[in-house]
């Protein structure tokens, strides 16, 4: 598979605060950084609200695809003051890699770091609360528009300006709107999920469910 790599990312990252209009705490509110260093959970001083399902190794960083706030603003065109980088949470935004062309397992380097693509992001209810728009959350998940977890394989450095490049595939193929589609779909094909479920890199939750699924699946057409 060919090399890839994205334009010049931005960086975020934020502490906690209470989530309008409930006040949950929550680490969505991210603020561009210049630089930041990257542990084995993410970036130094980046926050995470809910310990339970955000943050820890398997989704110690979070990319989101510049290019998607286009599509989100031509379905939502009142938000188009809002809907910028930053603003759904992640912690890397760039052009030039998307769902579409990322792979399970996918690893890039950025600055001294070496990341690891782990799993798709499940868009948060937190998404629509943070842009007070009901449904935002959901149509994200719809378009598929979800962006994608790292996990640090080298610790390091890195900086606003640096860009990811792709150094290794381990699924060429296997790519995160592959792995999206079949997990959203009603009645997926057993092959693929298999094939996914195999994929290296893929995050154990995600493994656990795929077969999950696959084996009922079977179970059930046998029936």
């Amino acid at each position: 598979m060919s090399a890839i790599s994205s334009s010049p990312v931005s960086l975020f990252a934020g502490r906690l605060q209470p989530l309008p209009p409930e006040g949950q705490t929550t680490g969505i509110f991210k603020q561009p950084v210049a630089m930041a260093q990257v542990g084995p959970e993410g970036l130094v001083g980046d926050a995470q609200g809910d310990l339970r399902v955000h943050g820890g190794p398997e989704k110690a960083v979070h990319y989101y695809p510049a290019e998607h706030y286009a599509r989100l603003v031509a379905e939502c065109p009142g938000l188009a003051e809002a809907l910028v980088p930053g603003v759904l949470g992640e912690n890397i935004s760039a052009t030039g890699l998307t769902e579409q062309n990322v792979c399970i397992g996918d690893v890039y380097a950025l600055g001294e770091c070496r990341l690891q693509v782990s799993q798709p992001r499940r868009p948060c209810w937190k998404i629509s609360h943070r842009l007070e728009h009901p449904g935002l959350s959901r149509l994200v998940a719809d378009l598929g528009l979800t962006g994608w977890y790292f996990r640090v394989l080298v610790e390091g450095e890195i900086q606003a300006g640096d860009a990811l490049r792709r150094v290794e595939c381990l699924a060429p193929g296997l790519t995160l709107a592959r792995l999206w589609a079949a997990s959203e779909a009603h009645r997926p094909a057993l092959a693929e999920l298999r094939a996914l479920a195999a994929a290296p890199g893929l995050n154990g939750d995600w493994v656990r469910r795929l077969t999950e699924r696959a084996d009922w699946l079977a179970q059930h057409a046998r029936g």
